[in-house]
C-alpha cells in the first residue's frame, strides 16, 4: 500500500508538472498574439529560452536555497519514493520558471535577447527561491513571526504572491529600465501609436492554453493524491468565470480584456482557492477582472507605463489583490474554511510586493548599466525576429 500511495502521489504530482509545462505554451502564444508580427519569433524563443535558463538555475541553486535539498546524491538514492522529490523539482520549476515568463510580455518589443536570460538566471536562482523558501518552507522564522502577530501564518495555497505578484512586480521594475517602446508616446506625454495586437486567435489560444493548465498549477499544489480537493478545482473556475464576465463588461467587448479576464481571476484565486467558498471565489476573480482592465488602462494611458501584455496589472495587481482577498473570504465568516487573517495576509503581500520591487529595478539596473538590456532603434524598428534570429515569423 505504501508503495501504491508513492506511486499514485508521484503520478499525480508530474502530471500537474505537465499542465503547469504546457502553460509556459499558453505564455507563449499570448505574447506571440500580442505583440506586432516583427516580434513574434522572438516572443516564442524568448520564453522557451529562459525555461532552459530557469531548469539549470533552479536544480543547481535555486531549490535548494528554497528548500535545502539538492541533487548530488546518487541515483538510487534519487529515486526512492518512486522519485517523487524528483517530480516535486520538476513540479515546482514550472512555477519558477513563470516568473521569466511573465516578465517576458511586458519587456516585449524592444529587449535584448541574452541580458534577459541572464535576468532570468539570477531571478530563478536566488532572488525568487528566497522568497519561496519563506513562504513555503519557512524558511529565516518568516511565517513564525508572522504567525506571533497575527495569530495565523501568511496563506499562499497555489502562489498569488510567490509567484504572480512576484513576477508582476519584478516585471514593472524591468519595464520601467527599460523604458518605452519607441513611437509609443511622443515627447508631450501623449499616446502615439497604439500597436494592435497582431493576431487575435493567437492571443486567445495562449488564453486558453493557460486557463486550461491553471487547473493544473492549482488543484494539484496539494501535491498529494489524499490531499486533492475539489474546492479548489470549482474555486477556481468561478473565480476564472467572474474574471472573464468582469473584464468583458469593464472592458467594452474588447477581445485583449476578455481572453485576459479570466486570467485575471485565476491569479487573485490562487492563495485562497483552498480556502474560500465559491461565491467568494466568483466575487474575488470579477473584482480581479476590474482590477485588471482599470490599471491596465490607467498604466499605459495615464502613467505612460509601456507594459506591452499588461503582466504587472495581471500579476502585479491583481496577485496582490488575492494574497488580500484570501485573508477576506477564506474567513468563516464568509463562509470559507477559517484558518486565515487578513493582517497575515496583509503583511505577507506587502513584504512580497516590496522585495519584487527593489528585485525588479535593482536587477535591470544593474543590467542597464553593465551590459545594456535595450535594442538598438534601428534593431527596434527592424523587429526582434530579424535583428535577433534573422528569420521572420512569416516568410514571403
Amino acid at each position: 500500500m505504501e508503495a501504491l500511495q508513492s506511486g499514485s502521489d508521484t503520478l499525480f504530482v508530474l502530471l500537474g508538472a505537465i499542465l503547469v509545462l504546457f502553460m509556459h505554451a499558453g505564455f507563449a502564444f499570448l505574447e506571440v498574439g500580442t505583440v506586432r508580427e516583427k516580434n513574434q519569433v522572438n516572443a516564442l524563443s524568448k520564453i522557451f529560452a529562459d525555461f532552459g535558463a530557469s531548469t539549470i538555475a533552479y536544480f543547481f541553486i535555486g531549490y535548494q536555497i528554497a528548500y535545502g535539498s539538492d541533487f548530488f546524491s546518487a541515483a538510487s538514492e534519487l529515486s526512492e519514493n518512486n522519485g517523487y522529490e524528483l517530480v516535486k523539482f520538476f513540479f515546482l520549476l514550472t512555477f519558477a520558471a513563470a516568473i521569466p515568463a511573465i516578465i517576458s510580455g511586458g519587456i516585449a518589443e524592444r529587449a535584448k535577447f541574452y541580458p534577459q536570460m541572464l535576468a532570468s538566471l539570477v531571478i530563478v536562482a536566488f532572488a525568487y527561491p528566497f522568497f519561496e523558501g519563506m513562504v513555503w518552507a519557512g524558511n529565516y522564522g518568516f511565517q513564525a513571526w508572522v504567525e506571533g502577530i497575527a495569530g495565523a501564518e501568511f496563506h499562499d495555497f497555489a502562489g498569488s504572491i510567490v509567484v504572480h505578484a512576484m513576477g508582476g512586480w519584478i516585471a514593472l521594475g524591468a519595464v520601467v529600465m527599460l523604458g518605452a517602446r519607441n513611437g509609443r508616446y511622443r515627447t508631450d506625454g501623449s499616446i502615439g501609436a497604439s500597436f494592435a495586437p497582431s493576431s487575435i486567435p493567437f492571443l486567445a489560444l495562449g488564453a486558453w492554453i493557460l486557463t486550461v493548465g491553471w487547473f493544473g498549477f492549482n488543484v494539484m499544489s496539494a501535491q498529494a493524491v489524499g490531499d486533492i480537493s475539489g474546492l479548489v478545482a470549482i474555486n477556481s473556475l468561478m473565480a476564472m468565470v467572474g474574471g472573464l464576465l468582469a473584464a468583458l463588461i469593464a472592458g467594452k467587448n474588447d477581445p485583449g480584456f476578455l481572453h485576459n479576464g479570466p486570467l485575471a481571476g485565476l491569479v487573485a484565486v490562487c492563495a485562497g482557492s483552498d480556502v474560500m467558498h465559491p461565491m467568494g471565489s466568483l466575487i474575488v476573480g470579477a473584482i480581479a477582472g476590474l482590477l485588471f482592465v482599470w490599471f491596465f488602462t490607467l498604466a499605459q494611458n495615464k502613467w505612460r507605463i509601456d507594459d506591452v501584455l499588461g503582466v504587472w496589472p495581471l500579476h502585479g495587481i491583481c496577485g496582490a489583490w488575492g494574497g488580500i482577498a484570501c485573508g477576506i473570504f477564506g474567513q468563516e465568516s464568509m463562509k470559507g474554511l477559517g484558518g486565515v487573517s487578513l493582517t497575515a495576509q496583509l503583511i505577507g503581500t506587502i513584504t512580497g510586493v516590496v522585495f519584487a520591487t527593489l528585485v525588479g529595478f535593482v536587477v535591470y539596473a544593474i543590467l542597464k548599466v553593465s551590459i545594456g538590456i535595450r535594442l538598438t532603434e534601428e534593431e527596434e524598428f527592424n523587429g526582434a525576429d530579424l535583428s535577433i534570429h534573422h528569420i521572420s515569423a512569416a516568410q514571403k
